[in-house]
């Protein structure tokens, strides 16, 4: 076996985030339907006022199009515009809006249902004839589905078929425009893991992630059998009675996309999951293990209408009305795209204690003091980007705008930054929320392609991405969660250090020996 041998003070060949895509799903009758708030609330009283108003408050396709927060989600727009922005977002519209971004695409519900079709691989989904057709023709041109996406539609079904398994296999109805265009089987009678509500919510998480994929491998001109490993960091768990959660979203998701030499595994923690999956790519990247990884996530169908009461009760539309998925490809250094800095991750160890200072402490200042730099010294922190416009109805207050306060407020204690500057470093330092409350999809990584592009174009030197995740949620421990990495501009490629032949190794351990040898003779017990 051949041995290397490394200075102590080699320079670490870092990974680096080749690109990211970001795709929202807009589904209002996944709101009515599965959504845990509403789902609740009809077993609860199924006549309740708020079921009965929540029709009246949900967008259009074009509204949520138009939506500036959703517009920068897509990269249309950068964060920052958000500020310039007249409030509420909802009702000054984005005149120049467009479905697709340079990160990804707003997918309509009656295309998404296609989408699920796409990647079913137990024909569980059933879609009626001429609703596939009128899909089939909406998605012909489609900049990243193809033929062979459309020919996994099949022709579909007669709609009397649909409503016989609606009616008598307990099939979750597909609705579009109030229509029953479709429905969802269950995959087992008798397995609640496998039933037909649990089966919606894995196909929509596959059927967000693919679409990601498919974006960011178009974004990267990256090919399906380049990648080697996929990693999938949503908040869903497929499986069955006898291993609940244990299946493998990410090698499902990497077959519908064509990753022929991938293989992959699904890494879970809550809201962090994603940025912890990033640093386990980037790990396996660096170690040399694979070249070519792909970090995804998908949407949480539960999660959509969540402050539903709330914002109907205040007479606001539904904001929670859209799936997200993000999709990263992580790569081998190749000195261009900026780097993650491996030597230098934050983590909420079990240790760290659960008050916010103890937390950020952790996640921000743990880390810098370990890459030798100040808190001023990271241009832009991306921590829990929802947008504000959702969580302060719902009495959540502006949670990105609480985590900069938190980081000032540690910048003062520590003498870099006078009391009287603490607004302008939130203002310079931090981002308005701008992504849907799905969970992991806000954690850190929404701004992961803006810090990318802000890097390359030399606007900003480096970003902080940090997930945080609530772990007492499971009923395990009460635990809160965070990791942390920062990316940096590429300081361009490290030559490897060369190992020793086996001529030098063989002089290296003689001299050793040797060495050794002479100190016990000498009666050197050290």
């Amino acid at each position: 076996m051949p041995i290397s041998i490394f200075s102590r003070g080699e320079i670490m060949d870092f990974p680096v985030i080749k690109g990211a895509a970001y795709v929202l799903a807009h589904t209002p009758h996944f709101i009515v339907e599965n959504g845990t708030t509403q789902t609740v609330e009809r077993a609860k009283n199924n006549e309740s006022e708020y079921l009965n108003q929540i029709h009246n408050h949900l967008r259009s396709f074009k509204e949520v199009v138009e939506y500036p927060p959703n517009q920068v989600f897509v990269g249309n727009s950068r964060p920052s515009d958000l500020e310039n922005r007249e409030k509420p977002w909802f009702d000054h519209e984005d005149d120049e809006a467009s479905r697709f971004g340079k990160y990804g695409e707003i997918i309509p519900e009656n295309e998404f249902y296609g989408l699920l079709k796409i990647v079913d691989s137990f024909d569980l989904v059933m879609l009626e004839n001429n609703f596939t057709k009128l899909v089939k023709r909406s998605i012909s041109d489609h900049p990243v589905l193809g033929e062979r996406d459309l020919q996994k539609m099949g022709d579909g079904y007669p709609l009397e078929s649909i409503e016989k398994a609606v009616r008598q296999d307990e099939a979750e109805e597909l609705c579009f425009e109030g229509q029953l265009v479709g429905c969802i089987l269950r995959a087992h009678q008798f397995d609640i893991n496998l039933s037909a509500h649990v089966m919606t919510e894995n196909l929509a998480a596959k059927a967000s992630s693919f679409l990601a994929v498919e974006h960011v491998l178009r974004q990267t001109k990256t090919k399906a059998d380049e990648i080697d490993y996929i990693i999938e960091a949503s908040e869903e768990a497929c499986g069955d009675m006898n291993q609940r959660g244990g299946g493998n979203f990410a090698k499902a998701i990497g077959e519908s996309a064509g990753c022929v030499n991938a293989t992959g595994a699904d890494t879970r923690a809550f809201c962090a999951g994603p940025a912890h999956a990033i640093i386990q790519a980037s790990a396996l990247v660096s170690a040399g293990i694979f070249d070519n990884i792909l970090v995804v996530g998908g949407g949480a169908v539960a999660k959509l209408g969540m402050n539903g009461k709330k914002h109907v009760a205040k007479k606001l539309p539904l904001l929670e009305d859209v799936i997200g998925s993000f999709a990263m490809l992580i790569s081998s250094n190749d000195g261009i795209h900026p780097v993650i800095r491996t030597d230098a991750i934050g983590r909420h160890k079990i240790g760290s204690g659960s008050s916010p200072q103890q937390v950020m402490t952790a996640l921000v200042t743990d880390p810098l003091d370990k890459a030798g730099y100040l808190i001023k010294d990271i241009d832009k922190f991306s921590a829990e980007m929802q947008n504000p416009e959702i969580t302060e109805p719902a009495g959540a207050g502006n949670v990105p705008k609480s985590n900069y306060k938190m980081i000032g407020a540690l910048a003062v204690k520590r003498g870099e930054l006078s009391k009287g500057d603490l607004d302008m470093f939130v203002s310079e330092h931090g981002l308005p929320g701008f992504a849907p409350t799905q969970g992991h999809i806000p954690s850190g990584v929404p701004f992961v392609g803006f810090a990318k592009d802000m890097i390359l174009q030399d606007q900003i030197k480096r970003a902080m991405i940090i997930g945080k995740g609530s772990l007492f949620l499971a009923r395990m421990t009460n635990q809160f969660d965070g990791i942390s990495f920062i990316m940096e501009k590429n300081a361009g490629l490290v030559e490897k250090s060369k190992g020793l032949d086996e001529e030098q190794i063989r002089e290296t351990v003689g001299k050793i020996l040797r060495a050794t040898a002479a100190r016990l003779l000498e009666g050197d017990d050290d």
